[in-house]
């Protein structure tokens, strides 16, 4: 290690700044070095960085750490859990979002999780039943009484964990029932557009009482997702968790899952074991991503 330099963890970046907490929980305001934008490289919250302390709150990251993964929407690193957060209702909820997002994050080593929002509004029971089989862990939240949050918090650990969904679903709300401090703005859904106004303005991460850390962030579109994070057809069938166990049993080698004689996947749809929203998603999904070339996204 660089003489007079400790290591920490970026809680928040703002306007060229980056805000890294120490391991002693000091929060150091620093600049990232040019080398950076020479490498075209940049910090992301959740980064575990070297800094270059000028004072004991000001200084330089000089280093990133090694990272387990990261987003570009939001900009954000080494995430244990994705918690896709939906609504019953107001606005209405789309599996293939879900679904999309639950694949990216498996296929980033993330853990999706489901948390379904404004059940005093409309039963949750069908999307918990679709996505419980799916071996998904799923949480069902009362906005209004704040039923529910306790056992989301206590999933969340000493990870980094992720609030994701589109405006209006909850986001900030369930942040504030972690933790009241937080004061997430919150708005009313729009009855003209049907969907909730941005509020997150950036990413920045709370310290949970688990040991870990929470980030509200602005809500993934699908047309970011298909922007920024894409999932290569030949790679998407092992980011269905339940598709596992028939990968490998079909009637021909290289079988695609959508629509092949003898698919194992396929079978297991007609015999209940699979909903057939998630196998329906993903050949939506495999259908966009056969005409996406490797070579493309070099």
């Amino acid at each position: 290690m660089r003489e007079n330099t400790t290591k920490g963890l970026i809680v928040k970046a703002l306007g060229g700044f980056y805000y890294v907490e120490t391991a002693g929980g000091v929060l150091v305001e620093c600049r990232a070095r040019g080398l950076f934008r020479k490498n075209e490289e940049s910090p992301l919250v959740g980064d575990q960085v070297e800094m270059q302390l000028e004072d004991e709150q000001h200084g330089y990251v000089v280093s990133i750490l090694p990272r387990k993964n990261d987003f570009l929407r939001p900009p954000i690193a080494n995430v244990q859990k994705l918690f896709l957060v939906v609504s019953t209702a107001e606005p209405v909820p789309s599996t293939l979002v879900i679904d999309k997002l639950a694949a990216i994050a498996t296929y980033k080593d993330i853990t999706p999780v489901l948390v379904i929002t404004k059940t005093d509004l409309c039963s949750a029971k069908p999307l918990e039943d679709i996505y419980s089989r799916a071996g998904i862990d799923v949480f069902c939240v009362c906005n209004t009484t704040g039923e529910g949050v306790q056992q989301v918090l206590g999933a969340m650990g000493n990870g980094i964990n992720v609030l994701t969904g589109n405006s209006g679903v909850g986001k900030s709300s369930l942040l504030n029932w972690l933790g009241k401090e937080y004061k997430a703005p919150t708005a009313q859904i729009s009855q003209k557009l049907g969907r909730g106004r941005h509020t997150t303005r950036h990413v920045q991460l709370y310290k949970l009482a688990t040991g870990g850390y929470i980030a509200d962030t602005p809500g993934f579109s699908s047309v970011d997702l298909q922007r920024y994070e894409v999932i290569l057809k030949d790679q998407l069938q092992y980011c269905f968790a339940e598709f596992e166990e028939y990968i490998g049993k079909c009637k021909f080698t290289g079988c695609s899952h959508t629509c092949e004689k003898g698919c194992a996947v396929i079978e297991a749809v007609k015999a209940g074991k699979i909903a057939p929203s998630r196998h329906e998603n993903y050949c939506t999904l495999y259908n966009e991503a056969k005409n996406i070339k490797e070579w493309e996204l070099k």
